[in-house]
């Protein structure tokens, strides 16, 4: 038997039953939203793991589709084979190739962008599009799976063979974009290509889904400390005077990052100006009421929360690179969470209210935050 034969006898041997195929599509694109939705609040080293799983399920889907068209192709090839489903087959895998072609073109250093949004954005939008797509496919033919489809030592084994395969193909690219000294090359693990300079200009102005509010002028801006603490106050642009600095690194979602010099005004500093956070009053002995988050709001209404320690060495910045903030970049002042991805950086801040609960609506709120 020749190279090539044995070859294909083991790619048979691996490949496993049809609804197999099907069912694991469904849910290999399920954990690859899921764990990409992750990614996009993990900043620190040691969430690797998210992003080297992201990466090995896409290779894992790159097999299962070849497997899939492999089976369906003469369907979709013969026009006298299509039905009113085929549509939708078509639309599912131009989804599919659409985030599996940005995905590999933004690790190997691509750098493009499409109208407002950059490539790894394009590939965020493909996999959103792919989940409901995916299922609504999976509706047309509905079968559910048997056991002899999921024989467990058999499908262990497979599985674990496309995830290795994913976690190698991974690592070689990483070494091709070494040896070659490609734009991938610079990355973080994020996958985060680097901005260089220092101030405004030296970092693209972007914004979580549709935040565009106009200019805010510094004379009627306000600045309101309130919520768990003993003396709120209402400070000016004025008040917030540039007196503390921290160097940070700002990674967005939308595939840069840059490092930076940032100044303003210490959160703790703040909250300490307000009499420093505090219980409730007449609830000492409620730990429910205890000062526990510092919610950070836009004044277009976006939010985030961060843990009371936590807040309390964020800065409240002014300035960036030595200049005053733009307008673009989130002046008057803007929150700096150095461990935290971009869209977690508050941009416009009216209001730092400190909080006894955790703000779940605030994962509502990015996704509905501008528009009208």
């Amino acid at each position: 038997m020749g190279a090539r034969a044995r070859l294909r006898g083991a790619v048979d041997r691996l490949e496993p039953p049809p609804r197999a195929v099907d069912w694991s599509l469904f849910a290999f694109v399920l954990a690859e939203a899921a764990t990409g939705l992750v990614s996009f609040t993990v900043g620190v080293p040691e969430g690797w793991p998210v992003f080297w799983l992201h990466r090995a399920l896409g290779v894992g889907v790159v097999a299962l589709l070849a497997w899939k068209l492999a089976r369906v192709r003469r369907r979709l090839t013969d026009p006298s084979l299509w039905r009113r489903s085929t549509a939708l087959s078509v639309l599912t895998l131009v989804a599919a190739l659409g985030a599996l072609s940005t995905g590999v073109a933004w690790v190997f250093g691509l750098d493009v962008r499409v109208s407002y949004w950059t490539l790894l954005s394009v590939h965020v939008g493909f996999g959103l599009a792919l989940v409901p797509l995916v299922a609504a496919h999976a509706t047309t033919r509905f079968r559910l799976p048997r056991r002899v489809d999921f024989e467990r030592r058999r499908t262990a084994v497979r599985y674990f063979a496309l995830l290795a395969a994913g976690g190698a193909t991974y690592r070689l690219q990483q070494g091709i974009n070494d040896a070659l000294d490609t734009a991938g090359a610079d990355r973080r693990f994020t996958g985060s290509q680097p901005r260089e300079g220092d101030g405004n200009g030296s970092f693209p102005i972007t914004s979580w889904v549709a935040d565009d509010p106009d200019p805010i002028d510094r004379g009627d801006y306000r600045l309101s400390v309130d919520g768990l603490v003993s003396d709120p106050v209402e400070l000016t642009a004025a008040d917030l005077a540039a007196g503390h600095e921290t160097e940070a690194l700002l990674d967005c979602t939308s595939g840069w990052y840059t490092v930076q010099e940032w100044s303003g005004v210490r959160v703790g500093d703040l909250l300490e100006a307000a009499g420093g956070p505090e219980a409730a009053a007449g609830d000492e002995e409620a730990t429910d009421r205890e000062p526990a988050y510092v919610r950070f709001t836009s004044v277009t209404g976006y939010r985030w929360s961060l843990p009371l320690a936590e807040a309390e060495d964020a800065l409240l910045a002014t300035h960036v690179g030595g200049e005053r903030l733009s307008h673009g970049h989130g002046a008057p002042a803007r929150l700096v969470a150095p461990d935290r991805r971009g869209f977690q950086w508050v941009k416009w801040v009216t209001r730092v209210e400190v909080r006894s609960e955790y703000d779940l609506g605030q994962w509502v709120v990015t996704l509905v935050s501008g528009f009208d």
